[in-house]
């Protein structure tokens, strides 16, 4: 139903604690997804990040998901602690044919994006009646 896209995430997050050095590219958006209610759901921690600055979009079962958090403006120049990534995060996610890209949904809530992909009618298990084995004498 849904496939991670990127396979050198768990590695460029090994490779960020190793060194503990500022990089170029900013930090993952740490993601859940699960199946419930008919529905996949999917909630990318995105804290500190302005709503308005958050933006979907699919293409071809493709969704993207892609964010700015803008680094605070200050007065003076020198930064005592610098920890927290800023700069365009983004995350794609392919959607599997059972989904129904058309009718996505999502919320920002506490610095969490909550998106929901409705599972098509057609996916969705249903219960199929089995006849009885008894053979019905025909009459004429």
């Amino acid at each position: 139903m849904l496939l991670r896209t990127d396979p050198f995430r768990e590695l460029d997050r090994l490779t960020q604690q190793l060194f503990s050095t500022v990089t170029t590219r900013p930090a993952s958006m740490p993601m859940d997804a699960y199946e419930s209610e008919g529905a996949v759901l999917v909630h990318c921690d995105l804290p500190g990040v302005d709503p308005d600055s958050i933006d979907l979009s699919v293409e071809q079962n493709v969704l993207t998901v892609r964010a700015e958090r803008r680094a605070p403006e200050a007065k003076e120049p020198e930064m005592l602690v610098a920890e927290r990534p800023y700069g365009v995060f983004s995350r794609q996610l392919f959607l599997g044919e059972t989904l129904e890209s058309d009718r996505i949904e999502a919320s920002y809530d506490a610095g969490v994006l909550t998106v929901r992909i409705p599972v098509a009618e057609q996916a969705k298990p249903r219960k199929i009646e089995i006849s009885s084995g008894e053979r019905k004498q025909l009459t004429s």
